[in-house]
């Protein structure tokens, strides 16, 4: 009985604690925590570039969701053709294709481009493969992408070793992340372009285990020990079971069957090698028309003004996640092709609403076994859905 009164007073300490904390939380200065520590990860990941003359994006996007911590969003790997002009001397020319056979980088000195016929972006994909063959130097887009991609995992530790601290206001239990999986979801995933291999980034620990760090209490080298990294890739080979789940998400969401937002858009999804499957969801609430007035097909609603279409927009939300939550785990047990600890993920990109407080987008993730645990019979649904995990974007 002493054990239980116990645990019940450590247990509403820590509640207690958490409410506390969360009351202390300035998000003006978490925000400008958050584009300083931008700036110093964008610094440490083009020092690891510095002996190699080459051009990546990288625009970061940080932000902080309550009960998880910060993340910060890396431009997506490139799988588009893109050419890219140096100013300088040389007046250089790069030009990345990843989807030329093989996969292929090439590089056009002033001298050689003068020589040329002027590459042109707006050119069509068969004229710049047609030169881009005619070039000398050619490296192989796999191997360039795994060395980006070694790097930016090294200078992601780096960071957050040595500068987890521009983050002070952040929970012992919360965390920070960075990851080459961004807010926006790649709608063009298996629509618009074929790329064989897209690869997932993510880097992460926790800040009571960053303390323990930086009280002496955790060596360098165990305290890397217990950053979480993913680096995996996108496997090809279609999957029956998977392809299936798009298909029943893809019915769920339209506006006849949707109690909340709906889809227009197919719902596609990329297989990750020993990560899971992500789903990349688009989701609307309401058509625009005439004279600034609006309908919602899923309330049956027409002639709306903007003022009541955003209250109705921000009301929906809170039933649009826990139908999604519910919806990945009655649907996502019919899944046989994932390991125990791979996940399943939604990545949404929300309807749009100005200043309504939702956010741009969200992730909801779960692990394989939960959903095996649940069609087994060992998780009731409820519980189930309670270990899906919501990471959220910035807000509108």
């Amino acid at each position: 009985m002493k054990n239980q009164i116990n645990t019940s007073i450590s247990f509403l300490f820590i509640v207690l604690a958490a409410s506390v904390y969360a009351q202390k939380i300035d998000l003006a200065r978490m925000d400008r925590d958050i584009e300083v520590a931008e700036n110093a990860l964008q610094t440490l990941i083009k020092q690891q570039f510095v002996s190699q003359r080459m051009f990546f994006p990288l625009e970061i996007e940080g932000s902080y969701q309550e009960g998880f911590g910060v993340t910060f969003r890396l431009p997506p790997d490139y799988t588009t053709p893109m050419a890219i002009s140096f100013s300088g001397d040389n007046d250089n020319i790069v030009i990345l294709d990843g989807n030329a056979a093989g996969g292929g980088v090439w590089q056009y000195t002033g001298r050689e481009r003068h020589d040329r016929a002027r590459v042109e972006i707006q050119e069509d994909a068969i004229r710049l493969k047609e030169k881009a063959k005619a070039a000398n130097r050619r490296i192989n887009l796999d191997s360039m992408r795994n060395d980006y991609n070694l790097k930016v995992i090294e200078a992601a530790k780096n960071f957050i070793l040595d500068y987890n601290e521009l983050l002070s206001q952040l929970a012992p239990n919360e965390r920070i992340m960075i990851t080459n999986q961004g807010d926006q979801p790649r709608m063009w995933v298996n629509r618009y372009f074929t790329s064989s291999k897209r690869s997932h980034i993510s880097v992460e620990a926790l800040k009571s285990d960053l303390l323990q760090y930086k009280q002496g209490k955790l060596t360098r080298e165990q305290m890397l020990s217990r950053i979480s990294i993913v680096n995996t890739e996108s496997v090809e080979a279609p999957e029956p079971d998977l392809e299936l789940l798009s298909s029943i998400f893809n019915r769920l969401y339209r506006s006849d069957l949707s109690k909340t937002y709906f889809t227009d858009n197919s719902i596609y999804y990329e297989r990750l090698k020993n990560f899971g499957a992500v789903y990349y969801m688009k989701v609307y609430s309401s058509n625009q028309g005439d004279m600034f007035k609006y309908s919602m097909p899923t309330l049956k609603l027409d002639d709306l003004d903007q003022a009541t279409r955003d209250k109705k927009v921000k009301e929906l939300y809170p039933a649009f996640e826990k139908e999604l939550k519910e919806n990945m785990i009655e649907y996502g047990r019919t899944i046989k092709s994932l390991n125990d600890d791979e996940h399943l993920i939604f990545n949404v990109k929300l309807t749009r609403c100005d200043g309504c407080g939702i956010p741009y987008s969200i992730e909801a993730s779960v692990k394989a076994s939960v959903l095996k645990d649940y069609a087994s019979g060992k998780l009731s649904k409820e519980a189930a859905a309670s270990k899906v995990v919501i990471k959220k974007g910035p807000i509108q």
